[in-house]
């Protein structure tokens, strides 16, 4: 399928048949799509947890308001977000660049001095508000691949961060949580799988200049 027809294909799953699993290279390819997604400098400022231990996706279900999709699910994703930037993560982000590339170590010095200066100035909250848009970015890209390979999924803002920080122990790696995206493959009882798919006319939402 192509992005439009898996986009008519997907909807926000609300019950998984925990019996059916996600094979492990349908995993991997929504895993790169989210290595693949474009972030703002090319930093990558999040870090994604895959979760498949059924314990600790249980405990997860009450931080999560209930939402038995994330322990019914074959696997849970959880994007976490850096809490704030630091010289180290952007020297580090751009060592990889410039080794991948096979440039030399400086090639980009006058760029990350550049954004030192514009990131490090600001406070922890704000860089963690950029931190966090760029993991929905990546979170999209998971949406689309997934139903591409029509794997369904539930994506979720809808949990207690704090409570699921402290669980996963996220602040001691210097991370928050932004979003949770359980996948796995709808219960054919799920009561929104038959129901179509609603959406503004394009007439009200586009506006033409």
């Amino acid at each position: 399928m192509g992005l439009l027809e898996s986009s008519k294909w997907r909807y926000a799953t609300k019950k998984f048949d925990p019996s059916k699993k996600v094979s492990q290279e349908n995993v991997d390819k929504i895993i790169e799509a989210v290595n693949l997604a474009p972030t703002s400098s090319g930093l990558q400022p999040f870090q994604l947890l895959v979760i498949t231990d059924q314990k600790l996706k249980e405990q997860i279900v009450p931080i999560a308001a209930g939402q038995q999709q994330v322990a019914d699910g074959s696997h849970l994703l959880v994007f976490a977000a850096w809490d704030n930037y630091t010289a180290e993560r952007i020297e580090n982000a751009y060592k990889l660049i410039t080794e991948v590339r096979g440039q030399a170590p400086d090639t980009y010095k006058s760029y990350t001095d550049r954004l030192k200066a514009a990131y490090l100035n600001r406070p922890a909250e704000e860089n963690f508000a950029h931190t966090a848009r760029q993991a929905y970015i990546a979170f999209a890209y998971a949406i689309a691949m997934a139903a591409e390979l029509k794997v369904d999924t539930t994506p979720m803002e809808g949990f207690s961060n704090e409570e699921l920080d402290k669980l996963l122990n996220l602040q001691a790696k210097g991370l928050k949580s932004v979003l949770l995206l359980p996948l796995g493959y709808h219960a054919e009882d799920d009561w929104l799988l038959h129901l179509k798919k609603a959406r503004r006319p394009l007439s009200d939402l586009v506006i033409n200049l």
